[in-house]
This record gives structure tokens, sequence and C-alpha cells, in this order.
């Protein structure tokens, strides 16, 4: 399975606004990947429930807040913050679904999108862990081949240095105060 990057963006702010869900104390979130010849509209569904209207304005906050604040992510748009029942925070490739928990089973959004398949934040955290796993086997691949052809550079480059060192002692030495060049001789 082939992820661009900006796929993995994606995934990882979907994982960022759920853990701030489960921070907050949002019920039962779910992520719906949805299916791209079904949906048009974005790549994701994140749907969490909320006691009360206070924490479900808490929870879209803190998602706009730590999104802004750790990948520079701005909502597209915000719906429903004023009445608190039902709030949406659309990021164009996947949208947040904040809801009271009777709103949520009026609605019912899961069932409205049957094609999607959901996935819990532990399964999409797996997802993203195994990606990560086999994008470092790759690295590491190469980074072991690049190894072997230093170390065999590094082979030679001590070969020529043992080779010039033998010849250094082979080589005859001058005796000390003789000159052997004729205008030094001559300059006596």
């Amino acid at each position: 399975m082939k992820i661009s990057q900006a796929q993995k963006q994606t995934r990882a702010l979907v994982q960022a606004a759920a853990a701030v869900c489960e921070e907050k104390k949002g019920q039962d979130t779910r992520i719906l990947e949805l299916d791209p010849v079904d949906s048009g509209l974005s790549d994701y569904f994140l749907v969490t429930s909320a006691m009360n209207d206070r924490q479900a304005v808490a929870i879209a906050d803190e998602i706009e807040l730590r999104l802004k604040r750790d990948f520079g992510a701005y909502a597209h748009s915000v719906e429903g913050r004023r009445k608190g029942d039902w709030i949406l925070l659309d990021y164009v490739d996947f949208v947040v679904h904040v809801f009271l928990a009777e709103r949520r089973a009026f609605y019912d959004i899961e069932r409205l999108r049957k094609s999607a398949r959901p996935v819990t934040p532990a399964e999409f955290d797996a997802e993203l862990t195994a990606a990560l796993a086999e994008k470092t086997r790759a690295v590491r691949g190469k980074a072991a081949a690049k190894s072997k052809t230093v170390a065999k550079r590094t082979a030679k480059v001590k070969k020529t240095i043992k080779a010039k060192k033998t010849i250094r002692k082979t080589a005859p030495r001058r005796k000390p105060g003789k000159w052997t060049n004729a205008k030094a001789k001559r300059s006596r």
C-alpha cells in the first residue's frame, strides 16, 4: 500500500485530532475512511460524542488550536459552534463531527456512509506505525548498501596508505650532513 506525502500529512492531522478527542473525554471516537469513488468530499470523517454542549465546544476548540499550533492547519469552515449540539470542522481532506450523544444517535452519520471503512484510533495508529516501519526498513536497507560501499572505499584507502608506508621504509636514506646537490657543493 503506497501512501503519498499528502495522505501521510492528512493521516497525521486526523490522528492528532483523534488524540484531542480522547484527551477531552470525547466518547465513542471513530474514524471513517471514506471510499474515494463514493465520496469526493474528503478522505476521512472523525466522529466523536460529547456529554454536553460545553464539552462539545471545548473539544472543537482544542482540535482547532492543536492543529493550528502543531501543523499550521486551519479549518476551512466551522459550523454549529453557537448551539454546540453538532459542531463540524471542515479541513477539506477530513471533516470532524463533534455531536451531543442524542444528536449522534438521531443523525447516525456512520449509517449514512455505509461504504466508509470504520477505523478505531488504535487501528489507525497501528496502520501508521506499520507504514512508518516499512519506510524505516527501506531507508535502513539503503543505508546498509551505502555503508558497504563506504567500507570498500575505506579499505582501499587503508591499503594505499599501507603501501606508501612500506615504500618509505624500503627506500634508501641519505646520510645526514652529506650534500647531494651539485650547487650546494659549490657554495661551500
